[in-house]
């Protein structure tokens, strides 16, 4: 059983960046489930790291993690184009604001200020159009899924 899939474009040939990207992966699980438990932690960000990661370093980790009975449900959504739920909307956008004004509060150049400002507005609205994953979309990707 091999571990690469031969049409898989994304994947990394380098063995460094792929045990980079392995690790990486790892660590934003651990984060992501741990987001599920703490109240400022968002999981559906680490998830989605955590695939991104995978699917470029390690097929049998990305196919665990979307196909996991409670993890996946989030990044099917995402992937599928359904979106994520509105709640890891409220946590990613909150997170992005408060550590965003921290940097914006240290950083003395002006320009790399508004340079920084713009990117928060523009990620900000991206996830704002995002749709929303509902409660009978998370129960149709789980029937799905099985």
């Amino acid at each position: 059983m091999t571990e690469s899939r031969p049409n898989n474009p994304l994947k990394v040939t380098s063995p460094a960046l792929r045990g980079l990207l392995y690790v990486v992966g790892i660590l934003s699980v651990i984060l992501g489930v741990l987001g599920i438990f703490l109240p400022l932690l968002p999981t559906t960000c680490f998830l989605l790291l955590a695939a991104a990661c995978f699917v470029r370093s390690s097929d049998r980790l990305y196919n665990w993690l979307v196909n996991h009975p409670k993890l996946g449900v989030y990044i099917e959504g995402y992937l599928n184009g359904r979106g994520i739920p509105r709640k890891a909307k409220y946590y990613t956008l909150f997170m992005l604001w408060a550590t965003m004004s921290i940097t914006l509060y240290i950083v003395p150049l002006l320009p790399v200020r508004i340079l920084l400002a713009l990117i928060a507005v523009g990620v900000s609205i991206y996830i704002w159009r995002m749709p929303d994953l509902c409660e009978e979309h998370k129960t149709s990707l789980k029937g799905q899924s099985e």
